[in-house]
């Protein structure tokens, strides 16, 4: 199995098959963040606690939505962060600044996504607790 994007010329294949491999590449990223990072799990299984408090105590759908999606989007950032982190390591343990930098803002978006799940959260429910 071709694990490129690209076929052969550099073009993506046309038609249903684009699809199909589309998706195949992302469950194999799927299970490499799942295989490879500890925080990745931890999310997913933050995520899998949260889904079904969210489906239940969101007033609305658009509650339910701002909920899980706003858990989604850390998944989201975790994932791109992993795959930047994946590629500096791909050339070496050295230290350089500009790598490390790359991780940190990864690490930060990341973080800032962090605190739109306990704002989106806090601004739902907290009217409603206190």
């Amino acid at each position: 199995m071709q694990s490129s994007m690209a076929d052969e010329i550099g073009h993506m294949p046309r038609g249903p098959g684009r699809i199909l491999k589309a998706a195949i590449w992302s469950m194999q990223g799927l299970r490499a963040a799942w295989l490879h990072e500890s925080s990745f799990r931890l999310e997913v299984y933050l995520c899998l606690v949260l889904t079904p408090l969210a489906l239940w105590l969101g007033g609305s759908a658009v509650e339910r939505v701002l909920l899980i999606g706003s858990c989604l989007l850390v998944l989201s950032a975790e994932l791109l962060n992993s795959a930047v982190e994946a590629v500096i390591e791909r050339y070496g343990p050295e230290h350089h600044e500009l790598a490390g930098r790359a991780k940190d803002m990864g690490s930060a978006a990341v973080f800032v996504l962090m605190m739109n799940v306990l704002l989106c959260w806090g601004l739902i429910l907290g009217p409603r607790l206190f």
